[in-house]
């Protein structure tokens, strides 16, 4: 693997990630009979070795045929850094098939310390359905904000780019992962490139993330999560339609900012599908915001470790993991984007600081909140837009007991009584075999009554699941011990044996599950994705209108309804003849029904979470 952040070139290669518009510029060079092999030629280069060179990579095509990439900044930023030695060159299908196989860049370029281009943990890997539209009550959830927005103040040059990007994402739609290739990708990142050039950032990098994760679905990658492709679709198709909201400008500039006083939390390790590895120390600082610093630069899950112990900027020689383990800091001159990321720079010093335990001030605020509260202020964070996110806010700070999980938890896994709520399964934000995250829940599961102290991240459509990201409990000796969980591999030692783990009152019952009806309905808005409007009328069963009725959930009988009959709408006219699609009419009945989903599942969510109110008398 290369390590392009440095240029070192070790034995195995990968492709380099390549900026959004590099990789939709080379499919215009093609004539358009390349331009429908192209899907093929892509399917044959993921079988095309990769050579690391000095400036970056070289890929084998055959004896006598190569395409070299030339890395700048840790990705291949534009056009002439990517030649293929053909005679047909550039215009080539080797060129288009090489960039059309690399993972695109994130925010197109690297940004000081790659930082502003790190991918936050908790957005694009989370599973996000809700995306970014207006989301009423579950049973008065319509359209919601799927109808235009409030008056266009747009340029012509906005208003075009909005066109386009909706133009792109239809068609998308429409066709499904299944029949969306390098050909429709392209014009996806050509109208995220031109909607960025006319100032249209939010709606901009939504598009680069759908055409990223459309490269992850086409490659068979395992990362790739349907659910986030359909809510990434969703926030796209409702932004394009509400023009104020699309040319809001972006909040991911760094500003100067005084002495910041901070209190470390826990580390996380990042690997994320695009290419991208490293980690994400958090911090409390004094007004009660968490801050973040990371490491993340084009690599695989061996980065993360390593890039656990990079020395925060200022000279005062603490590592991300130092500090996340209970260390402290005083940064002078920093910059603070915001949404609470810390970057560089040479003005920035640093000093170490006293730092506190979970159980100690200020940090031990965090596990105060009610459980229900906390999960309220996260879901409603993850409804926000993806740039207007602080740091942190999908995290949960929970107490409680290791618990035996029963038919009720699906029978398997590590069980968990919240204090103060319910019970539910602990699970791992990232299964690879790296990362020590299954490994370390496996063991707590040894352990029934053994009292942790949690943070973890909330699943949007699971009332009884949670990732969890970080540990502490009473060691042997009496003394706290606190682990991240994706970077420390424990084992039986490092946890003591609980004396008697039988509960000394009742465990609380685990949230209901979902209606199975509205998890249908979910069903049916991704396979949408998935298949396309070919596949959509078939996806929403006959039966599942009159079931979702059947439970009260009227509204969602009606969006099932709509958007089997805009997926089946082939009318004709007065003299028999099969009228065009309607592309648009379908995108909203997706649209509408997606938003009633999220809006339904989020009210549920709440209601599961709820303590049980208490009978007087």
């Amino acid at each position: 693997m290369t390590d392009f952040a440095t240029g070192a070139a070790v034995s195995a290669a990968v492709l380099p990630p390549v900026a959004a518009e590099v990789a939709a510029g080379a499919l215009d060079l093609l004539p358009a009979r390349l331009r429908k092999r192209v899907d093929g030629a892509v399917a044959k280069a993921a079988g095309w070795p990769v050579e690391a060179t000095g400036e970056g990579v070289l890929v084998r095509v055959a004896e006598d045929t190569a395409v070299t990439l030339r890395v700048t900044g840790g990705i291949v930023a534009d056009a002439e850094s990517a030649v293929c030695d053909c005679l047909l060159a550039p215009a080539c299908l080797h060129r288009a098939a090489v960039l059309s196989s690399a993972p695109l860049a994130l925010g197109g370029g690297a940004a000081e310390d790659g930082e502003e281009g790190a991918e936050d943990p908790g957005g694009s890997v989370a599973e996000d359905a809700g995306g970014s539209a207006e989301e009423p009550g579950a049973e008065t959830a319509g359209v919601g904000a799927a109808g235009e927005g409030g008056p266009s103040r747009l340029t012509a040059g906005q208003a075009d780019a909005l066109g386009a990007l909706r133009e792109a994402a239809t068609a998308v739609l429409v066709s499904g992962v299944a029949g969306s290739g390098a050909v429709h990708r392209a014009e996806l990142l050509h109208a995220a490139h031109s909607a960025r050039l006319a100032g249209l950032s939010r709606p901009a990098a939504t598009a680069v993330r759908i055409a990223r994760q459309l490269g992850e679905a086409r490659s068979d990658d395992p990362a790739f999560r349907l659910s986030a492709l359909s809510g990434e679709l969703a926030e796209l198709l409702d932004l394009v339609r509400r023009p104020a909201d699309a040319a809001a400008p972006a909040r991911r500039d760094y500003r100067p900012e005084g002495p910041l006083r901070l209190y470390g939390l826990f580390t996380e390790p990042v690997v994320t599908a695009s290419g991208y590895a490293g980690a994400t120390v958090y911090a409390l600082a004094p007004d009660g915001a968490l801050r973040t610093r990371s490491d993340v630069a084009p690599g695989g899950p061996g980065r993360a470790l390593q890039a656990s112990g990079t020395p925060l900027p200022g000279g005062c020689a603490l590592t991300l993991r130092e500090l996340g383990d209970g260390g402290g800091v005083i940064l002078t001159s920093p910059t603070v984007s915001p949404d609470g990321r810390i970057g560089g720079g040479g003005q920035v010093r640093s000093v170490r600081a006293a730092g506190a335990g979970w159980r100690e001030e200020p940090l031990a605020a965090l596990w105060e909140r009610p459980p229900a509260a906390q999960l309220a202020s996260a879901l409603a964070w993850l409804a926000e837009p993806f740039d207007s996110r602080g740091a942190g806010g999908d995290l949960l700070f929970l107490d409680g007991t290791v618990t035996v999980t029963g038919p009720g938890l699906g029978g398997g896994g590590t069980g968990f009584a919240v204090s103060g709520g319910p019970v539910l399964r602990l699970a791992a934000p990232d299964e690879r075999p790296e990362l020590p995250y299954a490994e370390n829940l496996a063991l707590f599961a040894t352990r029934p009554g053994l009292a942790l102290r949690l943070v973890a991240r909330v699943v949007p459509d699971r009332p009884d699941v949670v990732r969890v990201l970080a540990a502490s409990w009473t060691g042997h000796d009496g003394e706290p011990v606190r682990a991240d969980l994706g970077l420390r591999r424990l084992n039986r030692s490092h946890i003591p044996a609980v004396r008697d783990a039988r509960p000394a009152s009742p465990a609380p019952a685990a949230p209901s599950a979902l209606p199975v009806e509205l998890d249908l309905l979910r069903r049916a808005v991704d396979r949408a994705v998935a298949g396309g409007r070919a596949v959509s009328a078939a996806a929403v069963e006959d039966e599942l209108p009159r079931r979702l009725r059947a439970v009260g959930l009227t509204t969602g009988a009606q969006r099932a309804l709509a958007l089997a009959e805009a997926a089946a709408d082939r009318r004709h006219d007065v003299l028999g003849r099969l009228l065009p699609a309607d592309p648009e009419g379908f995108a909203l009945a997706w649209l509408a029904a997606s938003v009633y989903t999220a809006a339904a599942t989020e009210t549920l969510l709440l209601a599961a979470w709820a303590p049980p109110e208490i009978s007087v008398g």
